[in-house]
């Protein structure tokens, strides 16, 4: 059920196979920090700025922007300085800032500078403290720490970046921190090219912002803004070309959630040195050419495959189970890591890799299997905004393979795990937009969406009520799960005991029906084939539990369908759209036996918004009352403009998913018939009855009266 199969973030599918892993890896990376510590000195250097630097005085803050200080920090410069260099580029940065009141120390008074010792060469230029006009020096008797955090390694992602540390003696409120570094940036990978982005707005306020970028004139830049109109001032000397954005005491912009990926909140700026994707290809490609040997037994595995299926479509789905589920998901993203895979023979000797990795053997794979297959780089937040991007290729996150038979073609996640289906009805990543590393004309391509036609959960549950004083009220559940939520349901069930989804299962409906038990331990079916997941739940509740606070007079029935998932994001403020997130499609149906009257739901209680809406079908006999709820969220935003109307929807809703009924009335009027209302309307359907009754009665006596009339007319004729 949605709230107790919480959905699994893709990139922590194979956490739960990798943990010991992990583990291991992180401590050795942690007992080498002391090392680390150790030789600060050489990690953080302690030189002038370079001459090019241009040195600007501290603005003050617009006195109107003091209201809306927050945290006891008033920003007053922050400048970015980028210059080319042979096989590279350096990158001055400054920031001062105002500590305003107490809270301001905690957040002002210590420094972290993360920085990739494998490609950036990290100075401090200055660290100084200005307390009411005077300058005090600190960086001269400054002592930094020097740590490695991994702040990712839980998901299996190690990218080797340090953190420079380092605590401020003696700052004061009231006291301006000015400090600038100076990275010296050796690419790994496509040493030629830059990519940058700045934020043209801030959510808190600031005196001046400054950008500027000097580089050779003969390599013009692609600049690109977006949601904003600021634009630099260029000039030329020298054989360079200086651009320089400067914004003064810009508007704080409100922050909003639910954006969009491409709505973001901060206008922003970015800027690259190509104006196609075919150079940032290239300087990729020759790391993915895929393997022609492998090693014996993995070679083994691809001899069977080819023998065992003689349909490319069948070989391109062994394929892919055979590196998703067999190699683990680590990534070591330091250095050259972060673009280049590491080797087939490689990664099959360790049996762990990341996404590059496992996209670079699953493409080998396939292709000695007879089916044509390449990498592509996409981003998995963010893929859908990359039609936007300028080309660049920091703007990708990840890598997938494209696979082609004929004239169609998949889009595979080799980093997935237990994924079920066939070629015909596989789950294919939803991430927008992807680049495939193609030797010319590359293209970003666009990902294909499904419109999900059938629910990918339906959960059924049965309510006997007891026939006899004492006995037990019985629940069972049967949930089926389709495409992706079966995917998510087969890791889930791989990752974690059945005891410790049967107690989570039973503490979701103890919140509901306290005191009920299980009876059974739960059980579970899967047709990986078909992509359909299963699982099958068993209760009973005393009959105390029953009929302590008048649980069967105030029953309540409630529809797991997935409602959590609609956005609710406040409208104080908004401007922008709503993103919906992923399609959904869910159903509940609910059918409860041996009652002693009928049952119905309120009328128009349907929500048949065009994004987000909710169809309720029920249907009753004197024993047994039955009701089922179909929702669905179609992917995309919501205007805002339409925004009133959508949360108006969201919570009609929200309120049409749980009824409650007094399941122990009888009705009066004919025991036999056992007629009951809808719920919270007790005795509402027998005084309808009663009064239907009495007008038979009435219009039966004016027919009677009609027909004497007509006869003494008849006679006096």
């Amino acid at each position: 059920m949605t709230e107790r199969a919480q959905r699994l973030n893709i990139r922590v599918r194979l956490m739960v196979r990798r943990r010991s892993f992990v583990f291991l890896l992180a401590l050795i990376l942690t007992l080498l920090g002391p090392g680390l510590t150790a030789k600060a000195d050489e990690q953080v250097h302690k030189t002038p700025a370079e001459k090019w630097v241009e040195i600007v005085g501290i603005p003050e803050l617009d006195p109107a922007r003091n209201v809306e200080i927050r945290n006891g920090i008033a920003f007053l410069l922050t400048d970015t300085q980028i210059r080319y260099r042979s096989g590279g580029y350096s990158v001055f940065e400054r920031l001062a800032y105002k500590v305003t009141d107490r809270p301001g120390l905690e957040r002002g008074a210590r420094l972290d500078i993360e920085f990739d010792p494998s490609r950036e060469r990290l100075s401090f230029n200055r660290l100084m403290i200005v307390r009411d006009g005077v300058v005090i020096d600190k960086l001269g008797d400054a002592k930094f720490e020097i740590f490695r955090r991994e702040t990712d390694s839980e998901r299996g992602i190690f990218d080797g970046r340090l953190t420079a540390h380092v605590d401020l003696s003696d700052v004061r409120v009231g006291d301006i921190v000015d400090y600038s570094t100076t990275y010296e940036v050796t690419p790994t990978v496509a040493k030629d090219l830059l990519f940058t982005r700045f934020q043209a707005e801030w959510g808190e306020p600031v005196a001046l912002t400054r950008e500027r970028i000097i580089w050779p004139t003969e390599k013009p830049l692609n600049i690109r803004a977006v949601r904003t109109g600021l634009k630099p001032r260029v000039t030329n000397a020298g054989g360079e070309t200086t651009y320089l954005w400067e914004t003064a005491n810009p508007v704080p912009v409100k922050l909003q959630d639910n954006l969009p990926v491409d709505y973001p909140n901060f206008g922003f700026v970015q800027i690259s040195s190509e104006f196609d994707w075919q150079p940032v290809v290239d300087a990729v490609l020759p790391f993915y050419q895929p393997a022609e040997s492998f090693p014996a037994d993995f070679e083994a595995k691809l001899t069977e495959i080819e023998v065992r299926h003689g349909s490319l479509e069948d070989r391109l789905i062994a394929a892919l189970r055979l590196v998703q589920d067999e190699i683990r998901y680590v990534s070591l993203s330091m250095g050259a890591g972060s673009y280049v895979p590491r080797r087939p023979e490689t990664v099959l000797a360790s049996g762990f890799g990341d996404c590059k990795d496992k996209t670079l053997l699953l493409v080998s794979a396939l292709r000695r299997l007879g089916v044509e297959a390449e990498a592509a780089l996409t981003d998995i937040d963010e893929g859908r905004a990359l039609e936007h991007a300028v080309p660049a290729l920091q703007v990708f996150d990840h890598a997938i393979v494209k696979a082609k038979i004929g004239e169609r073609v998949w889009w595979l996640d080799a980093t997935d795990y237990l994924q079920g289906g066939r070629a015909a009805n596989i789950v294919q990543p939803d991430y927008g937009f992807a680049l495939p590393l193609v030797v010319s004309g590359a293209v970003l391509e666009k990902l294909p969406e499904k419109e999900l036609l059938e629910p990918t959960q339906s959960v059924t549950e049965r309510f006997a009520f007891p026939k006899r004083d004492g006995e037990p009220l019985v629940l069972t559940v049967n949930t089926i799960y389709r495409h992706g939520d079966a995917d998510n349901m087969r890791r889930k069930l791989a990752s974690t005991s059945k005891p410790k989804l049967a107690d989570d299962y039973l503490q979701y409906y103890n919140r509901q029906y306290p005191g009920i038990k299980s009876t059974s331990m739960l059980e579970s079916g899967d047709d990986r084939d078909l992509n359909i997941v299963t699982t099958m739940e068993a209760y009973e509740l005393p009959s105390g539990a029953l009929l302590a606070n008048d649980l069967a007079k105030n029953f309540p029935l409630r529809a797991d369908i997935g409602i959590s998932d609609m956005p609710r994001p406040t409208t104080i403020g908004r401007t922008g759209p709503i993103a919906l997130g992923p399609q959904v499609f869910k159903s509940h149906k609910v059918t409860v036996s041996n009652l002693n009257a009928r049952f119905s739901l309120p009328a128009n209680i349907d929500v048949p918004d065009p994004r987000v809406s909710l169809r309720l079908h029920w249907s009753s006999i004197p024993t047994e009352f039955e009701v089922e709820w179909r929702f669905r969220m179609l992917e995309g935003r919501v205007p805002p403009e339409e925004i009133g109307a959508y949360l108006k929807a969201a919570d009609d809703i929200e309120r049409n998913s749980a009824f409650s009924f007094d399941f122990t009335y009888v009705d009066p009027v004919d025991a036999g018939s056992n007629n009951r209302s809808s719920p919270n309307m007790a005795g509402l359907f027998g005084i309808g009855v009663a009064v239907l009754f009495l007008v038979g009665v009435v219009v039966a006596a004016l027919v009677v009266v009609m027909l004497r009339d007509l006869d003494s007319a008849a006679e006096r004729g």
